[in-house]
């Protein structure tokens, strides 16, 4: 199963994904995907209160900033939750001077995702919400902005539950959860 989480920042998205993966992963394998690169104390405090959230769930925690890999996992095997697509679709465009165009970076994050939903029992993917604030970016901001709204639209169309969470509360945008 694939599921879509989103949401704006600080929506309760992440403690809504760490609980269903947690439900959908019952007694199996639970593997926590980090994309987030560290930059400043912000990030790591930002770190630490995820760590601290899915402290004792039982989760292991592999830091995949980038290019997703099921090297550290059981394949086949397991629930994932990927935190987050957002920062993913970043660090991927903007990993060297010269920026990727946003469909390369899509597409093979696309890729990437789509084989790692093939080869684990459960997905869910947190992600953000974009182009909702209707300010005007400049070209680069831009840029990222698509690359994580086709990023989005493919993995909804593809997702077997899409849900968004709003003000802590989760609103079902497509199919259930068991």
């Amino acid at each position: 199963m694939m599921v879509l989480i989103t949401g704006g920042s600080g929506s309760g998205k992440s403690a809504y994904a760490e609980k269903t993966a947690v439900s959908l992963a019952g007694k199996g394998p639970l593997y926590y995907l980090a994309t987030m690169k560290v930059y400043d104390g912000e990030g790591r405090k930002k770190v630490d209160r995820h760590r601290g959230l899915r402290a004792g769930k039982g989760f292991l925690t592999i830091e995949q900033p980038t290019g997703i890999s099921l090297a550290r996992m059981n394949r086949g095997k397991g629930t994932v939750l990927l935190e987050c697509l957002s920062n993913l679709v970043a660090n991927e465009m903007f990993a060297s001077k010269e920026i990727r165009r946003e469909k390369e970076a899509a597409d093979q994050l696309c890729a990437e995702l789509c084989s790692l939903a093939e080869h684990t029992e459960h997905l869910v993917i947190v992600t953000n919400n974009v182009f909702e604030d209707g300010i005007p970016y400049e070209e680069t901001t831009r840029a990222y902005m698509e690359a994580l709204g086709r990023a989005n639209a493919f993995i909804t169309a593809r997702a077997d539950a899409v849900t968004e969470v709003v003000v802590g509360i989760p609103v079902p945008i497509k199919g259930e959860l068991p």
